[in-house]
């Protein structure tokens, strides 16, 4: 069963005037099968938890310690997958600690005859860009693979070991972007990069634009707060099928040890109060995603998980698949 038929069903206990009950969703939800078979070209989701992936290194706490195997198979980090059926060309955005399992699948939904088509990165920070070491002569040996960056995430590639051995090897092969100017990957995709306000220590920090013969996506993992962007995130919503956004932290409670002035994201509870009064049909465009370990809506048992489907709106799930 798809997102859209969950969300049929709870509209239609809100119009019968039932109470909805969250307890069917999520059962709803679980039962449904994960992975759409790949019928035209579409966007996969190959990963949804924040940089350092869930269980964290160090971490004992009970959001951790307690994960089943299938848990910790299913919690990869945070990374998007494109595939045209037509043509069989494969495109990743990010290159995350778990780029082989996420490539792995990608090839499972299409071509393998090819490793890659190109990939497409946010920024700088250790989950979105350091999987591109699996591609030098250690790993995949890629040959020229296309990666397509910011300038000064150019810069930084190029001028910084070991990614620099990379460009020198010939693995990849680095292709310029500028903000909102239209890359064309074939007749029927087209992907816009959008600069938003991060920490952008090392480069600048981009989301995208998925743009298809039929629909389209926007894909935000990472934002310091919404009220940053030149960008209206409602009207950018408004201009898409499906809006994936930063998730990272549910609420303040979660990060009471940490000076969040230094890891600045918008809370979900944050982004549901923004979008409050959106249609129902454009809540359900909105999927959170990159979400941190803490993050209690990982789990589906969770109040804050049940609590964002009574509000309308979705957690992003491994191996979903969305056509384009």
């Amino acid at each position: 069963m798809s997102r859209l038929c969950v969300f049929l069903l709870f509209v239609t206990m809100i119009v019968s005037c039932t109470s909805p009950d969250v307890k069917t969703i999520t059962k709803t939800i679980k039962s449904s099968s994960k992975t759409a078979q790949l019928k035209k070209t579409s966007i996969v989701i190959l990963g949804t938890v924040q940089d350092a992936g869930s269980p964290q290194i160090g971490c004992l706490k009970e959001c951790c310690s307690k994960l089943n195997d299938t848990d910790k198979k299913n919690r990869l980090v945070s990374a998007m997958g494109i595939i045209n059926t037509t043509t069989n060309k494969k495109y990743l955005i990010d290159a995350t600690p778990n780029i082989a399992e996420q490539l792995h699948y990608l090839n499972k939904l299409g071509s393998s005859e090819k490793l890659l088509d190109g990939i497409f990165l946010t920024h700088a920070h250790i989950g979105h860009y350091s999987g591109l070491m699996y591609l030098g002569k250690e790993g995949a040996a890629g040959k020229g693979i296309n990666v397509y960056t910011m300038s000064r995430m150019k810069n930084f590639l190029e001028t910084n070991g070991p990614w620099e051995k990379l460009v020198q090897n010939k693995n990849i092969k680095l292709k310029d972007l500028s903000n909102r100017d239209t890359v064309f990957l074939d007749k029927t995709i087209k992907i816009v990069p959008l600069i938003v306000p991060h920490r952008d220590e090392y480069s600048e920090t981009v989301g995208y634009k998925i743009i298809g013969s039929n629909r389209s996506a926007l894909f935000i993992p990472d934002i310091d707060k919404w009220d940053k962007w030149d960008l209206s995130i409602v009207q950018e919503i408004s201009k898409v099928d499906y809006a994936f956004i930063d998730g990272t932290f549910y609420d303040g409670e979660e990060i009471n040890h940490r000076d969040v002035s230094e890891i600045p994201h918008p809370f979900i509870v944050e982004s549901m109060n923004l979008l409050k009064n959106l249609s129902s049909k454009e809540k359900n465009k909105v999927y959170f995603i990159h979400l941190n370990h803490t993050n209690p809506a990982l789990n589906e048992d969770s109040k804050a998980f049940k609590q964002i489907l009574l509000n309308g709106f979705h957690v992003a799930r491994i191996n979903e698949v969305f056509s384009l």
